[in-house]
């Protein structure tokens, strides 16, 4: 789309086009929904931007989203550490959650092996799921990476390296759609996915 608005205004269209899933006409409906709320309501809005970017970071163990050191997950005593549920993308994290089949600790890759976008294994949380593996007596990977193409390249991927370590390997069930994300996945779904995860063969 041709820049047809002034200064700010395209600015303001040209940034929110950037984010993911807002397309040109999305990014300039946004822009002038924000022109016409009331000012204190985009302030709030920019303020809550800044303060994100300013105080959350990655979970230094599993690299969930955090404030601190580590994410709330990994400071509950109560989660079973022998139990690991790998998962590409924080937001994994919330649709695992809302199952409440699973008391154990995550681990976020933050992606998927993708050779398309340039993502290879090296890109990934890979190296640190191996040295968490090595220090903290886990007995059990639950690969929950997305049934879609990338995610199944992923999770091979993984159980080709971890089922030498000799520890349970396992993979969700396929209640789920191939092809779609666990972030839009209902709870009953997700939850017999969890509850009907498999061995893996590498």
């Amino acid at each position: 789309m041709a820049s047809v608005y002034e200064g700010p205004v395209q600015t303001l269209i040209d940034e929110l086009g950037r984010l993911p899933g807002v397309g040109p006409k999305s990014a300039q409906r946004i822009a002038f929904y924000l022109l016409k709320v009331a000012p204190e309501d985009a302030r709030r809005l920019a303020a809550a931007i800044v303060e994100a970017k300013e105080r959350v970071t990655w979970c230094r163990r599993c690299f969930n989203i955090a404030e601190g050191e580590l994410c709330g997950f990994c400071r509950d005593e109560r989660r079973d550490a022998r139990v690991l549920c790998v998962v590409e993308e924080p937001r994994d994290i919330v649709a695992v959650e809302r199952t409440q089949e699973f008391q154990g600790r995550y681990h976020v890759l933050q992606g998927a092996i993708s050779p398309i976008e340039g993502v290879g294994p090296e890109q990934l949380r890979i190296r640190e799921l191996l040295e968490r593996i090595a220090n903290e007596g886990v007995e059990e990977v639950i690969l929950a990476t997305n049934p879609n193409i990338e995610g199944e390249a992923t999770a091979m991927y993984l159980a080709r390296l971890l089922k030498p370590l000799g520890i349970r390997v396992t993979r969700i069930a396929s209640g789920l759609p191939v092809g779609g994300d666990l972030e839009y996945a209902d709870e009953v779904t997700l939850g017999r996915a969890l509850e009907g995860r498999r061995e893996v063969d590498a």
